[in-house]
């Protein structure tokens, strides 16, 4: 009976941590979020000097109890699942154990106080409260669009590096070192950042031939710029027009206690990866 029981509560905190389909589940994620912008709301204002000097103990304050919720969370993930070791070494185990132990190590370690700005890697973690069903089914789709045109990206990016490396060779050879342009190497930099129109104006051509290699340098770059995008894009595009009752990207929020997947159909009772059930009987 007591065994019974000590499933029961586990099944249940596993369902408010990891999973959105409930509206308890909805609730904590909710909270989780508000603190993951507070806690980086904090981190910004604490590098204001004048700020911290007049508010650094409300600050302090601040981040011990946003630090506690996140102590206590990440111990609460590792109990609610029957394999922690899955859940410690995770992308996103990893980032709350790194988000949540800078402030305890200022204590140990002197000059730790620098690590507080590890903090930010909260900010990490809204991609997994993103898995509220309103928003999971449109983040699939973007992420299968980015993977699909990965091919092409790639391509594209090696294109991009090939006319750098000509285009800064040239410039190397056209202007010289009395104008900045010391080495290939840092030629290919000023190519970069004008053909991604950035434009630091640190090193600039001097001559007629070098100003209008640069012209054309710059023309080229505001159509690269839309490139990546028009790839992505048009493979958003071909997704949606696929999206088959069989091919849909599915909504299903649930996590598995016992292996940790979360990718499953929309009404699956079992996990896909290790079989094990979804809900309890």
């Amino acid at each position: 009976m007591e065994t019974q029981q000590r499933k029961s509560w586990k099944r249940k905190m596993h369902e408010i941590i990891y999973e959105a389909d409930t509206p308890h589940g909805k609730l904590f994620d909710v909270i989780l979020l508000v603190l993951i912008l507070a806690s980086i709301v904090l981190v910004m204002l604490e590098s204001v000097s004048t700020l911290d000097a007049k508010y650094h103990d409300i600050f302090y304050a601040g981040e011990w109890i946003i630090t506690l919720f996140f102590t206590f969370e990440y111990f609460a993930r590792i109990v609610s699942v029957n394999k922690p070791r899955k859940y410690i070494f995770s992308f996103y185990g990893i980032i709350d154990f790194l988000s949540t132990i800078p402030l305890y190590l200022s204590f140990f370690i002197v000059g730790s106080h620098a690590l507080l700005t590890v903090r930010a890697l909260r900010l990490l973690r809204i991609f997994r409260i993103l898995k509220v069903t309103r928003y999971i089914g449109e983040s699939n789709k973007l992420t299968k669009a980015l993977v699909d045109s990965k091919t092409k990206i790639s391509v594209f990016l090696f294109t991009v590096l090939i006319i750098c490396i000509i285009s800064g060779t040239a410039m190397y050879l056209v202007e010289g070192e009395e104008s900045g342009f010391r080495n290939i190497p840092v030629s290919i930099y000023w190519c970069i950042v004008t053909l991604t129109t950035v434009g630091y104006g640190d090193i600039a051509p001097i001559t007629p031939l070098g100003q209008f290699l640069a012209s054309i340098i710059m023309i080229m770059g505001y159509g690269i710029i839309a490139v990546p995008t028009g790839i992505v894009s048009a493979e958003y595009t071909k997704s949606a027009l696929k999206d088959t009752p069989d091919k849909r990207i599915h909504t299903n929020t649930q996590s598995c206690s016992n292996c940790n997947h979360s990718t499953h159909d929309d009404d699956a009772n079992f996990c896909d990866n290790c079989g094990y059930p979804l809900h309890d009987d």
